[in-house]
């Protein structure tokens, strides 16, 4: 059985540091990071991972849901419930992919209503309550890639050696789609405005969206 791991995204407004986290996914075995609402990111960080990572993108949680699920795999929300395992018993069963809250609001329902299962961190000194969410999302790739058993990849004197970059590969800051899936998304994002998810001015502040720490300390 081929084991993957896949970090969902979703709606993505302040678009600082995706590169940070493309960098942790591309080092940590990822096979795909999944952007839900907004396909477009800054890759600042990224250093040239973004290259050899694959990308995504899906108007809706349950497009994304119901991709992962033809692959048979799990989706895992990365939150302090009731029900969360520590991260540090491995509690994977399959391919999983890692949904990852905001540290001030956490998962919303309809974030939580997608999971299949949750995990949290454990913490071990009282100075904060939670943890940025790129590291957050490296410690728990971290566990799974131990859990499944990746293989580590070839060092050479301090450093590990980085994979040739995939030809004709341009600058990456954009997940790319067909005419029609422009059409659909910007009809989307219309709605979104509406409703206050974020704004069409091109500021990309929002108040309401629920992945801000993924793009900002």
């Amino acid at each position: 059985m081929v084991v993957e791991s896949y970090v969902v995204v979703h709606n993505i407004a302040k678009r600082h540091n995706v590169g940070t986290l493309a960098r942790s996914a591309s080092a940590l075995g990822v096979s795909e990071l999944i952007l839900v609402g907004r396909r477009d990111f800054n890759s600042f960080g990224s250093h040239g991972s973004t290259s050899h990572l694959r990308f995504r993108h899906f108007h809706s949680l349950l497009d994304a849901r119901h991709f992962l699920k033809e692959k048979d795999c799990d989706i895992c929300g990365v939150e302090i419930t009731d029900n969360a395992v520590a991260v540090n018993q491995h509690p994977f069963k399959r391919s999983t992919a890692f949904l990852l809250g905001n540290e001030g609001t956490g998962l919303s329902v309809k974030e939580c209503e997608i999971c299949d299962f949750f995990v949290y961190i454990p913490q071990y000194g009282g100075g904060t309550a939670s943890l940025n969410v790129t590291v957050a999302a490296s410690i728990v790739l971290h566990h799974f890639g131990v859990w499944a058993g990746f293989s580590e990849r070839i060092r050479d004197g301090n450093k590990f050696v980085v994979a040739e970059r995939p030809a004709q590969q341009m600058r990456r800051n954009y997940c790319t789609e067909t005419a029609d899936s422009i059409i659909e998304e910007r009809k989307i994002r219309r709605q979104n405005a509406s409703n206050g998810f974020f704004d069409e001015s091109g500021s990309g502040e929002s108040p309401s969206n629920l992945l801000d720490a993924l793009f900002g300390d």
